[in-house]
């Protein structure tokens, strides 16, 4: 007995002495910086076996076909196309070369919404380029189309805030504004949740994500709300009379960047396109000191259940053959280079493979997350070129 006693004490003084070796923090969480413990492992189960080259399809045209109809699939639920986009122009200005104006249109069957609409001087019985101009995120939603357009018509507060952002963002230029005066028409739309299209309670930023969360609740997605209604804002563009409906492009910094190459290869109403801040890959992407690890604002730029298909860039690759512009700044916080590059490389491969090389253009600048007046300028110069 006095054997069974002693055993039985070492057995569990050897219990004790195991549990105090494991690491204390395993008992504790498996979650850190938001990301599980095995989020590694998650992304080596992305294989995206629609990709370019990784799908059976080995006809360009048939692989795009359904490489964008998978993308559409996952575009689920949302506001259908609206009958009559019933453009109504509620105020103008005058600038030197253009006429700015503020519209309202349908831009679904469900929603109405206001716009600006540049028009260059002598538009009437012409056929003139086009941009669609896409405002990016920047965690700041008291304006949208006012970051791209310079705002008239609205309170002291409002301008001083567009002008505050423009230097910020866009090296005290507006975008839509410099293009106008170089002859292009441009739309400028508030995605949801921004200016004019915001929220009744007021701006918060961890609202985004009780907005994300019902989108989902519904079957549908916050992010793909704002692409559908960017696709049907260039479809507007090319209904317009003086505008050529075979010289459509769309641009955007930042979060405008993502869904211009989005809307790139979702609706071949766009013709060519340029995204300025915002390419990568899952792999450089989700990390643990990426901001999109963060939520909230990646909400605004997720489309469910893609990630199991296509990867970023694949996604933009559905765009090729069209003349196809990507920077980013070597020092841009938000996106690593390596990330970068990979994504750059995937794409050439992609233009390579079709023997349009030259209509892939990438180039990295030695400089932040900022659209500068340089990048404005050759981007001015590749939709000339282009359009």
């Amino acid at each position: 007995m006095k054997h069974v006693l002693l055993g039985m004490i070492a057995l569990m003084a050897t219990a004790g002495t195991v549990r105090a070796q494991q690491p204390a923090d395993s008992l504790r969480y498996e979650i850190v910086n938001n990301m599980p413990l095995f989020y590694q492992q998650m992304k080596e189960q992305l294989t995206y076996p629609m990709a370019w080259g990784n799908a059976p399809e080995t006809d360009f045209g048939q692989w795009r076909t359904k490489a964008r109809e998978t993308v559409t699939e996952c575009l689920r639920n949302l506001p259908p196309a609206p009958q009559d986009y019933a453009v109504q122009t509620v105020a103008t200005e005058q600038r030197e070369g253009y006429e700015v104006r503020k519209i309202t249109f349908n831009i679904s069957a469900w929603s109405r919404v206001p716009a600006y609409l540049l028009v260059p001087d002598g538009a009437e019985g012409k056929r003139l380029p086009a941009v669609v101009m896409l405002h990016d995120h920047g965690a700041h939603f008291t304006i949208g189309k006012e970051k791209m357009v310079r705002p008239f018509g609205v309170s002291k507060e409002v301008l001083a805030d567009a002008d505050d952002w423009a230097v910020r963002c866009y090296d005290g230029q507006y975008t839509a504004d410099y293009f106008a005066a170089n002859g292009f028409v441009v739309l400028c739309v508030d995605a949801l949740f921004w200016g004019e299209r915001g929220c009744k309670e007021g701006f918060d930023y961890d609202r985004q994500q009780a907005v994300a969360s019902n989108f989902l609740q519904m079957g549908s997605s916050w992010g793909a709300c704002i692409n559908m209604d960017d696709v049907r804002s260039a479809e507007l563009l090319a209904s317009l009379p003086y505008v050529d409906p075979d010289r459509i492009g769309c641009l955007g910094f930042s979060m405008g960047a993502y869904r211009s190459w989005i809307l790139a290869a979702l609706t071949d109403v766009v013709k060519a396109s340029a995204s300025v801040c915002w390419m990568n890959t899952t792999e450089h992407l989700m990390t643990l000191t990426n901001n999109q690890n963060k939520g909230g604002s990646a909400y605004s730029m997720l489309i469910p259940g893609l990630r199991r298909y296509l990867d970023y860039p694949h996604v933009a690759s559905i765009a090729c053959p069209k003349p196809t512009l990507f920077f980013n700044g070597r020092k841009d916080k938000l996106f690593p280079v390596a990330g970068v590059e990979d994504a750059y490389r995937t794409m050439h491969r992609v233009w390579e493979s079709q023997g349009v090389p030259e209509r892939l253009v990438t180039k990295l600048w030695d400089g932040p997350h900022f659209f500068s007046r340089d990048m404005q300028r050759e981007t001015l110069e590749f939709f000339k070129k282009w359009l």
